[in-house]
């Protein structure tokens, strides 16, 4: 359904198109009383989906569920000529992606302070058994004020939920640059996974780009689950070694060895000048699977045992894995686009 300035969708008048995601269409609007809000749209040929849609009655359901002052709010679900639509609260600020433009690093202390900010969000919504995984500063608005609003579940999973499994999206998907290696592997994910979205947002902030950069999205997808990121001071010296230490530590590849919950993590940012970086700095578990013993990695869910003269092995099951998923997240795109 293609909106038009000036048209109405029951009690709501169309201001203008801000813009559009994998889902559907955002306008700006004005309610009855002339105020702001947003209203979003999915795509018509999204909706012949049932699993799209169920997904998308999952969004509403989590949405309202949530109140908290660092989310953006549902305000109001309905329907005009068949095509469900959201109404949510107006944010005045920019995306978080637009303070990164420049390539240049924020502040310290400003970058400590959003990622706190977004440890509260966080952990409202994983005390109710809700999982955001697809943070991403595109996912993120910065008010004139400086708080965080957090956007977009509907990537969210709803813990003892069922599996919904569409024709254009692969539920465990992120984005590739903020993806956590189990998301990579095609797992759900919990609440470490967030965890480790927003360990790579924070490195981006402090650096100026995301932990892992490729040459398309496979590339990148492959590095999270191999890889390990440069460290952060070696990009931006004014990182103190602590601080790269927290980082560090959320972006490690086995979620056991991670900060296990929002709280911890955002207990070390608050308090800095208590972190022992060598404490922190060890990776005794990345090279191996959880509860495994040392010789043995995850490659899409399965573990197989490593031959140090098979590296070509290892490196094939790597891109098998991550393949799919890029080919989810294309066909995804495919059928995101709006008819003509």
């Amino acid at each position: 359904m293609r909106l038009e300035p000036g048209q109405q969708v029951d009690a709501y008048t169309i201001v203008r198109r801000v813009g559009q995601g994998g889902m559907g269409v955002v306008y700006q609007a004005r309610d009855a009383g002339g105020h702001p809000v947003v209203l979003k749209v999915p795509f018509d040929s999204l909706l012949d989906d049932p699993g799209t849609r169920a997904r998308y009655a999952r969004e509403m359901e989590i949405a309202r569920a949530l109140d908290h002052p660092h989310i953006q709010r549902l305000v109001a679900t309905g329907q005009s000529g068949g095509v469900p639509y959201a109404v949510l609260e107006w944010i005045e600020g920019s995306l978080l992606r637009e303070h990164l433009y420049s390539g240049q690093p924020l502040q310290v202390e400003e970058a400590v302070d959003l990622a706190v900010q977004l440890c509260d969000a966080l952990e409202y919504c994983h005390a109710r058994g809700i999982i955001h995984r697809d943070l991403k500063p595109d996912n993120v608005m910065v008010t004139r004020e400086g708080q965080v609003k957090l956007l977009d579940f509907g990537a969210a999973l709803l813990q003892g939920g069922r599996r919904i499994t569409t024709a254009s999206l692969s539920p465990a998907l992120g984005t590739p640059d903020y993806m956590a290696p189990e998301q990579v592997q095609g797992q759900r994910g919990d609440a470490r996974t967030d965890v480790y979205a927003l360990g790579a947002m924070l490195y981006e902030l402090l650096s100026g780009v995301p932990p892992y950069r490729g040459d398309n999205a496979l590339a990148v997808m492959a590095q999270h689950v191999q890889s390990r990121p440069a460290p952060l001071r070696a990009r931006n010296r004014q990182v103190p070694p602590a601080l790269e230490a927290v980082v560090a530590k959320a972006l490690r590849r086995d979620p056991a060895e991670r900060y296990q919950t929002v709280a911890d993590l955002r207990a070390d940012l608050q308090h800095l000048d208590r972190v022992d970086p060598k404490a922190l700095a060890g990776e005794s578990l990345d090279d191996r699977a959880p509860g495994h013993p040392p010789g043995h990695r995850s490659f899409g869910g399965d573990w197989a045992p490593l031959r140090r003269g098979r590296p070509a092995a290892r490196a094939v099951a790597v891109v098998v894995a991550v393949t799919a998923l890029v080919a989810a997240l294309i066909f995804g795109a495919l059928a995101g686009r709006p008819g003509q």
